[in-house]
């Protein structure tokens, strides 16, 4: 069995490389553009006059980045390439990210907000398998920023169980038009406040809790009756997850966003892929924070005397970096299993591997930037370093991605045999 990385991942990592040291680092560089990565990155990005909204600024310069890689044929890397992309694999884009995450904070790749050099596109996957021939034409758009479709599957009331939702959808026509009415309440939606769509799921028949019955649709973000409530302040602004009503809101029926009453397989195709991305994305952050906690270690001399000489330094790094090396190989041999089956497959046989790396890297992610802050003392409570930004982020995916509770339920489901192969 050979756990080496292949020749051609290992050269487009080189590749990838050079390319943000040659035009990337340059742009972060530039009209003190590095104000949204140091210490007054949260200020910078936040404009806590309008809402506390992302600040235009913060990002335009995303979508600079964004246009710089897609000229030079890395941001598509996961989409297939019929859409302009490389057909990137799970297991190539779980190493790209760790790799990306492990370098630091930085415009080639943020975690607050899912930007990266190379993109993540859960909802272009979604529009190539579950999409009609005209909802797949706006794949180009949506990479190019043309359209931006938010997740519309989180309720107040409900959180993560999203089987018993209270938005419902049910047959009308409005002006000789067949469609659907609308009425509930998402909460969320991040990105709102820029989309042009949001996919949204609706009960549109059975009862509350069953999985059948749960449909999806592409609603224009200015329909009318649909109504942002208020932007959700989150302990790493700024914000963009508002509260958002829907109030009798009519489409058409070419709103319909793939099978009716199977609308939690279009949930559950954005995140498995959502999920085992982010966990590499929270093991690079946490190998980030490992090893600057040892390079500080070595250089900082108390004393006269090297912290890196103190083994209540050394072990709990100890321990930090073996769970790190051990997720490492369960997040890519899950990433590879994925890419060996369908969707549905990986539904069945494969989804509480995809849990078990989700939420272990999450833990792992703010155990290791609450000791880097530890380990580095007061630059460690200090914005001057990126420890507690890493801390935070990661800490809100344990609760707002369901991470803890709803990933080691699934994980549960699977181990005690109420989930898993011949349960669905």
């Amino acid at each position: 069995m050979d756990f080496s990385l292949p020749a051609d991942l290992v050269a487009y990592l080189a590749e990838l490389d050079r390319f943000i040291e040659r035009e990337i680092k340059p742009l972060e560089q530039a009209d003190d553009n590095i104000r949204f990565f140091d210490h007054r990155r949260e200020w910078a990005r936040t404009d806590f006059e309008n809402g506390g909204l992302p600040r235009h600024e913060w990002e335009q310069l995303l979508r600079k980045a964004k246009d710089l890689a897609d000229a030079a044929g890395h941001l598509r890397f996961p989409v297939p390439k019929q859409y302009g992309g490389k057909d990137g694999s799970n297991l190539w884009m779980a190493v790209i990210r760790e790799h990306f995450a492990a370098k630091g904070l930085g415009l080639h790749n943020d975690l607050q907000n899912e930007h990266s050099v190379v993109g993540n596109f859960p909802v272009v996957t979604m529009l190539d398998r579950y999409g009609r021939d005209d909802q797949k034409a706006m794949i180009d758009g949506s990479i190019r920023g043309k359209y931006r479709i938010t997740f519309g599957l989180t309720e107040p009331n409900h959180g993560s169980d999203a089987t018993h939702m209270e938005t419902r959808a049910v047959p009308a026509v409005r002006d000789n038009v067949k469609g659907w009415i609308i009425n509930g309440e998402k909460m969320w939606t991040t990105g709102m406040h820029v989309a042009t769509h949001c996919a949204l799921f609706a009960r549109t028949s059975g009862n509350d809790g069953d999985a059948r019955g749960i449909t999806c649709f592409l609603v224009p973000a200015k329909s009318h009756g649909v109504k942002v409530e208020e932007y959700m302040w989150t302990f790493n602004m700024p914000t963009d997850h508002p509260r958002v009503s829907f109030t009798d809101v009519f489409v058409p029926e070419d709103a319909l966003f793939g099978e009716v009453g199977r609308g939690l397989s279009l949930a559950q195709c954005f995140v498995h892929q959502n999920r085992i991305r982010q966990a590499a994305s929270s093991l690079g952050a946490a190998v980030y924070c490992i090893n600057e906690s040892v390079k500080y270690a070595r250089e900082r001399k108390p004393f006269g005397r090297a912290l890196a000489e103190n083994q209540a330094i050394q072990f709990p790094l100890v321990e930090l970096a073996t769970q790190a090396e051990m997720l490492r190989l369960l997040i890519r041999k899950t990433a590879w299993e994925m890419d060996q089956l369908t969707e549905e497959q990986v539904e069945r046989t494969l989804s509480d591997r995809v849990s078990m790396c989700n939420y272990w890297a999450n833990r792992l992610c703010c155990e290791s930037a609450d000791r880097a802050m530890q380990v580095h003392g007061g630059m460690g409570y200090s914005r001057h370093k990126p420890f507690e930004h890493i801390y935070r982020h990661h800490r809100r995916y344990r609760i707002t991605e369901g991470s803890e509770e709803i990933q080691m339920r699934k994980v549960a489901g699977f181990l005690f045999g109420y989930m898993g192969p011949g349960k669905h």
